[in-house]
């Protein structure tokens, strides 16, 4: 029944497009309105004459008088059309629907009941609505619509609208902070003959003209190392990257990070930088830095907490990771403390250690902490501590059980990168299926020398899912991956 009265209303629609067009008018026009006032601009016009554009979201009244709201992306204002200002067009009134896109020329003033006004002497349809707006979204059914038809969610929630707003507000001042702090912003390969920077799936296709298959990247990493090599000691992406691998509340395929990389400091330095970041955009977005995520409070006015992999491993599972040193240590140490950890696809000591971490750690810690200094075998592209070979100087920002963002003090031994990466090249034949590559050109780079580095990433997604407040990654991304709608 509610296609079959969608049809009747789509079919009044277009009875009403055809009677335009009958009229000789152009439902489609393509005026300059360069010049023309927002909504926000008009309000304070009072008893002036104002042009606008926008959207019809409400109508009200009959026959001499009528009344409607338009809006903008600046805000709504309330329209009266009058039989006795617009004499014979009048009647075109009829010939409007929820949804139109008209400009309208008129007086601004307030009526009795204080409500600022447009009196409209002047209007035209610019785009005649076919499809009607739903009066709102709700259900199951209609958050999937949400995501599928993300301009109609813009369209009738303005709250959506203030979320992408956010979003906008958060990368622009991240942008303008590394800025301020002397980074350079570049653009480096989507397309990468060989993909590197993190542990993920990639997603794979292939180059034509050169034939060659291709890889769209997971990560900026290797890449703005270069740069730092060639010489640059500030660099900065915002980009976008693909990881072939599930979609979750936090996950999404093609996602949005920026990474940066700064030459002659280390973590530590990172770590004050971070801090200092993280505080400046929740105060902009927030007005202070305590505020409550789904129902959790955080407080960002104290300093950040630090706590090493090891610790927080020792204190919610009481294992020991120092005194493991191979596959079936870890098995063992399970069996000693009564844990089970879900194993499948888990090959390597690295990945043994990060699978216990997430299943039976990272949920536990609210935070904000620093999770510092990680067992080398995690991640192979961190150097390692000079006092500890076998830990990493390294740091993520974990908050309500998630990760936010990971830094390290870049590996720049030729020799030592190698190596690792042969032993994830063992790992991949072992049945890992997010070990890393082995990037010859990228072990050339380091053999001319890079300095000293530390680098950063952060996936600027779930950063905004955090400052908005948002229950899934989905609510924060304009357009995110979904299923074939059949």
């Amino acid at each position: 029944m509610a296609e079959i009265k969608l049809n009747e209303l789509q079919k009044q629609r277009l009875d009403k497009l055809e009677k335009i067009k009958s009229l000789g008018l152009n439902p489609y026009p393509q005026p300059n309105l360069s010049q023309k006032s927002s909504v926000a601009q008009a309000r304070e016009q009072m008893d002036k004459s104002v042009e606008i554009a926008g959207r019809l979201m409400s109508l009200r009244g009959h026959g001499k008088i009528l009344f409607a709201d338009l809006h903008d992306q600046t805000g709504k204002i309330q329209l009266f059309f009058q039989e006795k200002i617009l004499a014979d067009k009048m009647s075109q009134t009829k010939l409007l629907d929820l949804g139109d896109i008209v400009s309208v020329c008129g007086e601004v003033f307030k009526t009795t009941a204080g409500e600022t006004t447009i009196n409209v002497y002047k209007f035209e349809i610019l785009s005649k609505n076919l499809r009607p707006l739903p009066e709102k979204w709700h259900g199951l059914k209609d958050v999937e619509e949400r995501y599928r038809q993300r301009y109609v969610d813009l369209i009738v929630n303005p709250e959506t609208r203030e979320v992408f707003k956010t979003r906008t507000r958060i990368l622009t001042e991240m942008r303008r902070f590394l800025d301020d702090h002397g980074f350079m912003e570049v653009e480096t390969p989507v397309l990468q003959p060989v993909y590197g920077g993190a542990s993920a799936k990639p997603f794979v296709t292939h180059h034509n003209t050169l034939d060659m298959d291709m890889y769209l990247r997971i990560s900026d990493e290797l890449y703005l190392k270069r740069l730092i090599v060639g010489g640059f000691e500030k660099v900065y992406e915002v980009s976008r990257d693909f990881r072939n691998e599930g979609v979750s509340r936090f996950h999404n395929p093609e996602f949005t990070q920026i990474e940066f990389y700064w030459a002659y400091v280390d973590y530590e330095v990172l770590m004050e930088f971070t801090e200092e970041l993280v505080k400046k955009i929740i105060q902009m977005v927030k007005g202070g830095l305590k505020f409550s995520f789904q129902g959790t409070d955080l407080d960002f006015a104290k300093p950040i907490e630090r706590i090493t992999f090891t610790d927080v491993i020792k204190k919610h599972t009481e294992i020991d990771i120092d005194q493991i040193h191979t596959e079936e240590d870890f098995k063992q140490a399970l069996k000693d403390k009564n844990l089970k950890v879900d194993m499948k696809g888990v090959v390597g000591l690295g990945a043994c250690f990060d699978a216990l971490y997430k299943e039976h750690v990272r949920p536990n810690i609210v935070g904000p902490a620093f999770i510092c200094d990680y067992p080398a075998e995690m991640i192979a592209l961190a150097k390692r501590k000079a006092d500890n070979p076998t830990k990493i100087s390294s740091f993520q920002l974990l908050i309500c059980g998630t990760e936010f963002l990971k830094a390290y003090n870049e590996l720049n031994d030729p020799k030592d990168q190698s190596d690792r990466w042969l032993d994830e090249v063992a790992l991949e034949k072992k049945g890992n299926e997010t070990a890393m590559q082995f990037d010859s050109d990228y072990i050339r780079a380091l053999e001319y020398g890079m300095p000293p580095t530390a680098g950063w990433g952060m996936g600027i997604d779930r950063f905004t899912q955090l400052l908005t407040d948002q229950s899934t990654i989905k609510d924060v991304i304009l357009f995110p991956a979904m299923r074939n709608e059949e």
